[in-house]
């Protein structure tokens, strides 16, 4: 198990709802309370309250291919288990909004994993869909941003899927991600 696959199934998620334009951010905090926050944000079709209270529940899906669904009960356990928190906002045509708070450094603590490929796997797959990558830090100041609007407007004709601008995309988010992680507890993790 691994964050980035749960944002992979958060964002999968958002593609079936309808959304052109995916916001992923990741805030870490170290000092005397170590914190990851990640928020995923979309402009799908939004889901009723109803809906939105029972999305983390394994055993409701609103999908018709599978009876159970587990990516976001995954995540709010991760979050959970580590003394954190889980959210999910949403409003019918307004989009949704996801919000998980735990201590990246806590001994049960799921790996970030792979979000470089998590992300080129969005890109791919959605090629269409606005994604914006943006990794911060607290303590440091440390951050940036990957930005697939931005990418468009330098590349021009150039696909975003195409393999030269997913590995550039890739990189890009690996070496900025370990830079920013560099002399934290997490450093040598990304």
């Amino acid at each position: 198990q691994e964050l980035s696959l749960n944002i992979l199934d958060i964002a999968e998620n958002s593609v079936s709802a309808g959304a052109t334009r995916l916001e992923i951010e990741l805030r870490y905090a170290f000092g005397a309370e170590n914190r990851l926050t990640v928020t995923i944000r979309d402009n799908g079709h939004g889901m009723s309250e109803e809906t939105a209270q029972r999305v983390a529940d394994p055993f409701y899906t609103t999908r018709t291919t599978r009876k159970v669904g587990l990516g976001t009960a995954f995540f709010k356990l991760a979050a959970e288990l580590t003394g954190g928190s889980f959210s999910v906002e949403s409003k019918l045509g307004e989009g949704t909004v996801v919000t998980a708070i735990l201590d990246p450094t806590h001994l049960d603590a799921v790996p970030l994993g792979d979000l470089a490929a998590t992300c080129a796997a969005l890109v791919q797959t959605s090629p269409e869909m606005e994604l914006c990558l943006t990794v911060s830090r607290e303590d440091t100041g440390a951050a940036f941003t990957a930005d697939t609007a931005q990418f468009r407007e330098i590349l021009g004709e150039i696909p975003l899927d195409s393999p030269e601008v997913l590995r550039f995309l890739s990189d890009f988010i690996r070496e900025n991600l370990a830079e920013l992680l560099a002399g934290s507890p997490l450093e040598g993790t990304a």
